[in-house]
């Protein structure tokens, strides 16, 4: 009996990887967006996020539940393209700083949907969603990052401009994490 790979029923990994990749950034990015619409900085310590603005937040909570499935389609993806060949102790980085990456958005995302409990945009759940995002889920970012920028470049997927691009990209999300504005 033939294996899938041998037929050619194969799943082509860096299509599907780049694809999914793609679809998650776009998705996440919309959900930032949104939310941002709802509740804009500088809207002051006892803003009320406006009725009318509500929808953004309800949308962008229903959003990420699949960005998140896609960035978990894109890890898988770039592990099977890599396969026998990826180094145990990165592979190991790639795959806990990803999921530990979508489990923040989630309880981000969570604390969020708070605000339209709240009513208001402060409490609780703005002040820990900021929080997570900001000290967690982007420091986990920036350390999957880095694993995958090295992943590619050893497996020669990525060349040595964007491994480099790659890493310069999680050390500013490293250091400018909780540097970003937040709630004010």
């Amino acid at each position: 009996m033939e294996s899938r790979e041998s037929t050619g029923e194969r799943l082509r990994t860096p299509r599907a990887a780049g694809t999914a990749g793609i679809i998650f950034a776009l998705l996440l990015g919309t959900a930032i967006v949104l939310m941002r619409i709802a509740a804009p900085q500088g809207a002051g310590a006892g803003a009320v996020i406006d009725p009318g603005e509500r929808w953004a937040v309800r949308l962008a909570l229903e959003i990420v539940p699949f960005a998140g499935i896609f960035f978990l389609w894109f890890m898988g993806a770039l592990r099977a393209h890599a396969g026998e060949a990826e180094d145990r102790f990165v592979s190991t980085v790639f795959l806990g700083s990803g999921f530990v990456f979508v489990a923040t958005l989630f309880v981000a995302a969570a604390a969020a949907g708070t605000v339209l409990q709240e009513g208001t945009q402060t409490g609780f759940g703005r002040d820990y969603a900021y929080t997570v995002l900001t000290t967690y889920a982007m420091r986990m970012a920036a350390v999957f990052v880095f694993a995958t920028s090295s992943i590619g470049h050893r497996l020669g997927i990525f060349p040595r401009p964007l491994a480099l691009l790659g890493y310069v990209t999680g050390l500013v999300l490293i250091v400018v994490g909780s540097g970003v504005p937040g709630p004010s």
